[in-house]
């Protein structure tokens, strides 16, 4: 069942000046280009192939604006991890993000998918930071769990948990057998709460 039926892409931007009017609300996701943020983003809300996955990392190198429903919206940003890409492709990638994060006022909160046999890496650091210093809630989403057993699974969020402290939430999380969809859907949630006016300011 979607979370949103309603849900529909608005617009691509590769530039500040083409990103939605800033009003309503929304929600960000953020994530390396291998994290599997867009299959997190389609098991949230029950969709699909509502956000473009690919077997190739770093696929999404714009910023992707959805509608959930009247004045609020989801944002899929650029995938991160430049180990392949030219200097100019990963500097247009950081003024971007600087440029969407400082001028984003409607911005409720973010969600970082972080690959849990990975860990925590220096740019899931910097989205956080970029929260932060909005004071914008953050979660991260620790994807593919069910590639680690058990024991690893416990191991990784407890590490997390303890990198991350008690201002960010952080959960084990797997497309493909659920775990912890309901969970992520209620942070989606709760970031979203209290935005009395959304209805009002359609996206």
């Amino acid at each position: 069942m979607s979370l949103y039926p309603a849900a529909a892409f608005i617009t691509s931007a590769n530039q500040a000046g083409q990103f939605v009017p800033d009003i309503g609300a929304e929600v960000a996701f953020a994530g390396r280009s291998n994290a599997g943020k867009s299959s997190a983003i389609n098991a949230i809300l029950g969709r699909k192939d509502f956000a473009r996955t690919s077997k190739t990392p770093g696929r999404t190198q714009l910023v992707n604006f959805f509608s959930l429903e009247a004045g609020v919206r989801l944002v899929d940003l650029p995938g991160y991890g430049f180990a392949r890409v030219p200097r100019d492709v990963r500097e247009h990638w950081e003024r971007l993000m600087e440029d969407y994060f400082r001028g984003r006022g409607s911005l409720r909160g973010l969600v970082v998918a972080v690959d849990s046999r990975r860990g925590i890496g220096d740019f899931d650091r910097q989205m956080l930071d970029y929260a932060r210093a909005l004071g914008r809630p953050a979660h991260v989403l620790l994807t593919k769990a069910d590639k680690l057993n058990r024991r690893e699974q416990e191991d990784v969020l407890a590490v997390a948990r303890e990198e991350l402290g008690a201002a960010t939430g952080v959960q084990l999380f797997s497309a493909v057998t659920r775990l912890g969809v309901d969970q992520a859907r209620a942070a989606l949630r709760r970031f979203l709460q209290g935005v009395a006016d959304a209805a009002d300011h359609p996206a």
